[in-house]
């Protein structure tokens, strides 16, 4: 399965997301770290991410190229993350065939209601405990 994170600033979520992927999928995934800068991608690709890229077009590009994305709920968000992420990008990531699994955090001007308010590492487990469900093919 190829899954695409994304991630931008600093890239600390992606980089959260990328290792707990790795540590629980092994090498039955091949993980693309798509960072909206090159200090996400690297923090990503550091974290065990096979391949990596950065900017608009290459998260543009590879969206249409992966089985699953995964990501703060920003990365659909036009003009979220300080302004990193375009409103093509968010377009595409949101308008791609590929399975999407986002954190709700509530940042951007983004509050998400019906949800209760978890830490980060417990939201990033959840994510990984969907992927492994997709996987199985229960979702």
């Amino acid at each position: 399965m190829r899954i695409a994170v994304v991630d931008g600033q600093g890239g600390g979520i992606g980089k959260l997301i990328t290792e707990k992927l790795r540590k629980s999928l092994g090498e039955r995934i091949e993980i693309t770290a798509l960072g909206t800068n090159a200090l996400a991608t690297a923090q990503m690709l550091k974290a065990g991410a096979d391949q990596g890229a950065s900017g608009e077009n290459a998260i543009c590009v590879t969206a249409g190229k992966v089985d699953m994305i995964m990501g703060p709920i920003a990365i659909i968000v036009a003009n979220s993350m300080l302004g990193e992420v375009t409103p093509k990008m968010a377009r595409t990531i949101a308008g791609a065939e590929a399975k999407k699994i986002l954190m709700p955090l509530n940042k951007s001007n983004i509050n998400i209601v019906g949800l209760k308010n978890e830490p980060l590492p417990h939201l990033v487990e959840m994510m990984v405990e969907r992927v492994r469900e997709i996987m199985k093919g229960v979702r």
